[in-house]
Formats: C-alpha cells, structure tokens, sequence
C-alpha cells in the first residue's frame, strides 16, 4: 500500500454513495487516473475495496484505520509552518479537545501556524479546500497518528459512525 492509497478510499467514502468514475476522482483528488487505477488494485489485493473496484470494504477500511494506518504510515510532527489545520486542530476536533500545539498540512496560504505533519500525498491540501467531509475524514485519520489514547479514541468513534453510517452525518 502507499499512503494515497487510503486517501482515495476516503474520497470515494465522503461521496456517499455516488457513482463515480476514475476521471471525477482524479479531477477532485488532482491525482492522474492510472495513479488511481494502480492504487484501486493495491486496495482490491488488500480487501479494502471489492472486486469490481466500486464498493469498499467498509469494516475493513475502518479495522486498518484503526489498527494499522500508524504503523504502515507512521507520522512524526515536523518544524512550525503556516497551513491548514489537521488531527486534534482540525474545527471538529477543536470542538472537544484543547490543545496548546496545532498541528497542520502546510500550505503558504493556510491562516494557522502549528507543527507540520506531512499529507498523504502532494496535492491533498487542494483537494481538502473543496470537500469538507473528505477534509474531516483526513483530518480523523491523522488523529490516530499522532494523537493521545483519548484522542485516538474520539476519532475512531467519528469514523465509525461515517464509514459504517451508524449515524446521520
């Protein structure tokens, strides 16, 4: 797996359901089709998204989440930069956790100095700007990257209920 590869599955979860087609997700994702394609196979080789490469494997995504993205994509915090806030300084977070360090994708016009984490691949600072729930759903994951048990724990919950709809999101 490469690290674009969970990013795409979250992009194809926060549509909700609707039909897309690999030349939406690379427009919306600003990644080429054939990376798509490629990581599409790697995802379906791992079970994390069905044969026909169109449904994914929610459970799955949601148990690697859980217990693998931090020791296949470990993420240590880097030097102060300008960005767009992700894990516990992402709004949603900072809803219900206070932090005196943010941590952010770094981005020369994002309005939040904090501790650089690195995205999942190049261009997810521009494809974050057009979609909040993807946005979120990025920003959860890095929390159980980087986050405190507490933290962690808060975000796989959120995700829970989004990838598996156990709620109205």
């Amino acid at each position: 797996m490469r690290p674009q590869d969970v990013a795409i599955l979250l992009k194809i979860i926060s549509m909700n359901g609707q039909h897309w087609q690999l030349a939406g997700l690379s427009n919306s994702l600003r990644i080429s089709i054939s990376e798509i394609s490629e990581s599409l196979n790697r995802s379906q080789l791992a079970s994390l998204i069905d044969y026909h490469k169109k449904q994914i494997n929610r459970q799955n995504l949601l148990e690697f989440l859980e217990h693998g993205v931090r020791y296949v994509f470990p993420q240590q915090s880097g030097s102060m930069v300008r960005g767009i806030p992700t894990a516990h300084s992402h709004p949603f977070m900072k809803k219900n956790f206070i932090s005196e360090m943010d941590y952010v994708w770094a981005d020369n016009k994002g309005e939040v100095m904090g501790l650089k984490i690195e995205p999942f691949y190049p261009k997810q600072v521009e494809a974050v700007k057009e979609d909040q729930e993807y946005y979120k759903l990025l920003a959860l994951v890095d929390v159980i990257r980087v986050g405190k048990v507490r933290e962690v724990k808060y975000a796989i919950n959120e995700l829970k209920k989004y990838i598996l709809h156990e709620s109205s999101y």
